[in-house]
């Protein structure tokens, strides 16, 4: 499949239809109307969900980006919604855990390949602490297996995402 940064997608100006003379620069500034789009990150959250055993919670995507591979319970930030909200949202919507508390990690750059059409995001993560006795129901649109775990080189190295890994080592390298 064609990737295609988002930046060079844009053929025409989305505000006045102008032809784009200057494809793939960024910013992209129309000549005619002076509109300007900068393609800046999306935001996205991860959670590090962590039982009582002090097990780390990893999540097999089943679709793409990164269908089949290992990953964290996470997604974009909706519009009005805190970064708190959304990673709470997504916990609870890909597994049915309720995020009792959060405890900030960090952040690391991604890109998000949908369609061909590749997208820059910044992954926002955080240690997430649920109730101990919650059963796991994955969303199957969504997710196809979980496993409770210590990170393995295995598991690590079959990330669906960079960030996912790095945040999953840098949380080792704080345990230490």
């Amino acid at each position: 499949m064609d990737r295609r940064a988002i930046e060079e997608i844009y053929e025409y100006c989305p505000r006045c239809a102008t032809p784009n003379q200057q494809l793939g620069e960024i910013p992209f500034r129309c000549v005619a109307c002076n509109f300007a789009c900068f393609f800046g990150p999306v935001a996205a959250v991860g959670g590090l969900v962590v039982n009582e055993a002090g097990l780390l919670l990893f999540v097999r995507r089943a679709r793409e980006p990164g269908k089949g591979r290992w990953g964290l319970p996470g997604g974009f930030v909706d519009r009005d919604e805190t970064v708190e909200e959304a990673l709470k949202r997504e916990v609870a919507e890909e597994t049915g855990l309720i995020v009792e508390r959060t405890a900030y990690l960090t952040t690391f750059p991604n890109q998000y390949n949908y369609g061909g059409v590749v997208a820059p995001v910044i992954d926002l993560f955080f240690v997430c602490y649920v109730q101990s006795d919650q059963a796991i129901e994955i969303a199957a649109d969504e997710l196809e297996h979980f496993e409770w775990s210590q990170p393995t080189e295995d598991l690590l190295n079959n990330m669906a995402f960079e960030s996912n890994r790095q945040a999953i080592l840098y949380w080792l390298a704080q345990r230490a």
